[in-house]
C-alpha cells in the first residue's frame, strides 16, 4: 500500500512553504531543495513574467537549483525570490562561486492585482517568511501561497469568474521512483476534469441566485464562447492577466537536458486540465527538479509529469475557497 499524501512532498529533498495575505489576496510559495535539484524549464503561454530561466537552458553553466518561487503579484512579486536568496545564503547554500554561494532560485509570477488589494504584492519579506514555513510535511491545497489571489474563467472578467489557489499531487511509479508536481492556477480559461472533458471551475453564465445555494453552477464554456461573434469581440479587449505557473519534481535521476524534457511534457497536462491552454493572455511556465539518483527513463518520468500536472491543477480548483467576493468549489 502505497505510503504517499498526494504531495509535492513525497519526492524526497523537497519542502514546500507558503506566506500570503488573505486579506489582500496574494501570496508566495517556495519550493526548496537545499541539497541542490536538477533543474529544467519549459515556458508556453503568450505573457509570462519570469527570473533565472534562461540558466536552467543546457548550454548554460550551472546545473543545480536549490528553490523555486511561485508568487502572485505580476512582476512586483518577482521581489520575492530576493528574499529566499537571502534565506539559502544565510544558512551556506548556493553555487559556489569561490568568493561567495550563490543561491539559484529561478521564479514565475501569476497576476492576482484584480482581486483584494492591488497596493499589496509579494515582497523579499514574504519570500523570506515563506521559506521559514517550509517543511517536508503534506502542501496544503486550495488559498495559499502564490494561490491566495489566483482566479479562473474570466473570458466575460472577474464579475463571472471563479477562485482557484493552489494543488498538488504525485504518484509512485514503482521501485523507489516518485514524480510529483504543485501548482498555482490562474488562468484564462476552464479547468476541466481530463478524464471527462468536464468544465469542473470557470467563467459562469449565470449568478447564483439568492437562496438558492445549492443549486449547481452553469458554465459558459470558454472555448465554445471565444468562437462566437461576442467572444471574437471580447478577445480584443480580454484580460491578459492569467497565468499558470508550477513544478514537477521526481527522486529519479536526470540530467539537464532531461530535466528540461520532462517540463515540456508537464505541459501535456496542463492542456488536459485547462480549455484553453497557452494563450496569448496565459504565461503557462513550469519548471522540472530531479533530486534524486533513481533510474527512471526519462519519457516515463515526463509522461507521469503530465499525469500530476493535470490532476494538481484539478486539486487547486477543487479546493479553492470562495474569497474577494469570487465563488470557489470548497464553499
Amino acid at each position: 500500500m502505497s505510503s504517499l499524501r498526494n504531495s509535492i512532498t513525497d519526492v524526497p529533498g523537497i519542502k514546500v512553504g507558503h506566506a500570503h495575505d488573505l486579506d489582500a489576496l496574494t501570496g508566495v510559495t517556495v519550493v526548496l531543495c537545499e541539497g541542490g535539484a536538477v533543474g529544467g524549464v519549459d515556458q508556453r503561454g503568450g505573457a509570462p513574467g519570469t527570473r533565472e530561466t534562461d540558466l536552467l537552458r543546457p548550454v548554460h553553466l550551472v546545473q543545480k537549483v536549490h528553490a523555486v518561487v511561485l508568487a502572485g503579484g505580476s512582476a512586483f512579486g518577482l521581489d520575492a525570490a530576493s528574499g529566499v536568496m537571502r534565506y539559502l545564503e544565510e544558512r551556506g547554500i548556493g553555487f559556489d562561486t569561490q568568493v561567495a554561494k550563490v543561491p539559484i532560485v529561478p521564479a514565475a509570477i501569476l497576476f492576482d492585482l484584480a482581486i483584494g488589494k492591488s497596493t499589496v504584492r509579494p515582497d523579499a519579506a514574504m519570500g523570506y517568511a515563506a521559506c521559514q514555513h517550509a517543511t517536508g510535511e503534506e502542501a496544503e491545497n486550495g488559498n495559499v501561497g502564490a494561490g491566495a489571489g489566483a482566479t479562473v474563467g474570466k473570458v466575460f472578467g472577474m464579475g463571472h469568474a471563479m477562485k482557484s489557489g493552489t494543488g498538488t499531487a504525485s504518484i509512485d511509479l514503482g521501485s523507489g521512483v516518485i514524480v510529483a508536481a504543485l501548482f498555482a492556477v490562474n488562468v484564462f480559461g476552464d479547468v476541466v476534469d481530463p478524464d471527462t472533458g468536464r468544465i469542473i471551475a470557470g467563467a459562469r453564465k449565470i449568478e447564483l441566485l439568492p437562496g438558492k445555494k445549492g443549486q449547481a453552477i452553469q458554465f459558459a464554456d470558454t472555448l465554445a464562447t471565444l468562437k462566437s461573434f461576442v467572444g471574437k469581440t471580447i478577445l480584443r479587449f480580454a484580460s491578459k492577466s492569467n497565468t499558470v505557473i508550477g513544478v514537477v519534481a521526481t527522486n529519479a535521476g536526470l540530467t539537464k537536458e532531461e530535466a528540461n524534457k520532462v517540463a515540456q511534457m508537464a505541459h501535456d497536462g496542463l492542456a488536459r486540465a485547462v480549455r484553453p491552454a497557452h494563450t496569448m493572455f496565459d504565461g503557462d511556465t513550469i519548471f522540472a527538479l530531479a533530486t534524486g539518483n533513481k533510474k527512471a527513463d526519462v519519457s516515463l518520468i515526463g509522461a507521469y509529469a503530465a499525469e500530476v500536472t493535470a490532476r494538481a491543477i484539478v486539486n487547486a480548483a477543487q479546493y479553492a475557497k470562495p474569497a474577494g467576493g469570487v465563488p470557489g468549489l470548497a464553499g
